[in-house]
């Protein structure tokens, strides 16, 4: 009988048919149409990772084309497609859940490093064959890591600009978020975003290499320098943006309609002049980035939220890296007020805890609760203290 409950719950490609779980996706449709668009872009190999174009942990809908490929819903993996293969790499967090979300087009390897992913795609590939991605959801690293496992193998790695999971999911795909981007109260803020802009340009000025600019690919970097606030990312406060600092000026890439109109007064309160923040359509941080560069400029960036497709539009001889911006470090170390502010905020969520355990003491013994009614009931305690805006991932709120 163990047998029998164990076989229900994950795939079995061995049997003739296949035995799949009512949790796998049928994918056999989704993999030839990308198939067909790999074979009319000359491209032997796609590779798909879980990130989108500013390396988020989390990722909205929109963003899972890992997810929509394969039906695997897992919050890390790559996937590598050929003419006759698919596979994906996965951490042991998710070998069970892959087993019971994969059917059998799908090959899972256990090893998630790119070495590995490497030595696959030399196997599946031959000679001369073209492996490609989106440089645009590939961080610096990342794409050197590929860069480095097929050198001198004669295969070549070729940046395609277009997604092509894009094309094959169509007007599937979900649409862009529309939520208001808003101010955060002057109550919650350790400073203001004029204070936060000038330290920012204080050490751009006392930096050996006196750079000219920074750039902040990172959703969470813009949102804290502008003390703004959006709902584009389950869990995370967060919306899809770049800035671009300067000495003298700044340039925010967002989709302009969304800000909340007191948001957009105070970006633009001191306009004309370097505290007047430019607004620019999300999509034309690029070719901003191309037509900055051409100057005599020096661009401070961090590449662990860089993509490659950014990044390779900065000359060498341009660049200034480290692997965090000036602005992700800024924001780590939290002042007086905001250390106030975080220990206020687990006041009150300890209120929420306290309340849970008390309410767990009394439901337990009667046979009523189990995981999911029991994170129900915490979300709702803690959507009732004072200034909740939601948990900051989904409850996880038992065992057994």
């Amino acid at each position: 009988p163990q047998d029998a409950s164990a076989r229900t719950n994950i795939r079995d490609c061995s049997v003739d048919p296949p035995y799949l779980p009512p949790t796998a996706t049928n994918t056999t449709a989704r993999l030839a149409a990308l198939r067909g668009t790999m074979r009319a872009h000359g491209v032997h190999a796609y590779i798909v990772p879980s990130m989108d174009a500013h390396m988020s942990e989390y990722i909205a809908e929109r963003d899972s084309r890992l997810g929509w490929l394969t039906g695997f819903t897992g919050s890390a993996g790559t996937v590598v497609v050929t003419q006759d293969k698919a596979a994906l790499w996965t951490d042991s967090r998710y070998w069970t859940q892959a087993e019971r979300q994969l059917d059998c087009n799908w090959e899972l390897q256990r090893t998630p490093w790119i070495e590995s992913i490497g030595l696959w795609i030399l196997e599946a590939v031959p000679v001369r064959g073209n492996v490609s991605l989106d440089p645009f959801l590939f961080s610096v690293d990342t794409w050197n890591s590929y860069s480095r496992a097929l050198h001198g193998s004669g295969r070549t790695l070729l940046p395609i600009e277009t997604n092509l999971v894009d094309q094959v999911w169509g007007d599937q795909r979900p649409p862009p978020a529309s939520g208001k981007i808003y101010s955060l109260p002057a109550a919650f803020t350790g400073s203001s975003w004029q204070e936060k802009v000038a330290g920012i340009r204080q050490q751009m000025m006392q930096h050996i290499r006196r750079p000219t600019a920074v750039l902040l690919s990172g959703l969470e970097e813009t949102a804290w320098l502008f003390n703004l606030r959006g709902d584009d990312i389950p869990y995370n406060p967060v919306f899809y943006s770049y800035t671009l600092l300067t000495n003298s000026s700044i340039s925010l890439f967002v989709d302009k309609r969304r800000l909340a109109a007191a948001a957009q007064q105070s970006l633009q309160a001191s306009c004309p002049g370097p505290l007047c923040v430019e607004l620019w359509e999300y999509g034309q941080v690029r070719a901003h980035l191309q037509r900055y560069v051409q100057g005599n400029v020096t661009i401070w960036l961090g590449t662990e939220y860089t993509t490659y497709g950014l990044y390779s539009v900065i000359p060498q001889e341009k660049l200034l890296e480290d692997s965090y911006s000036p602005v992700m470090l800024a924001k780590a170390v939290k002042n007086t007020k905001e250390q106030e502010l975080l220990r206020a905020a687990h006041v009150r969520d300890a209120v929420a805890v306290i309340q849970y355990l008390l309410w767990l003491e009394k439901m337990v013994p009667l046979g009523e609760v189990d995981e999911f009614s029991g994170a129900r009931h915490i979300d709702a305690l803690r959507r009732a203290q004072e200034h909740s805006h939601g948990p900051s991932f989904q409850s996880i709120s038992a065992s057994g």
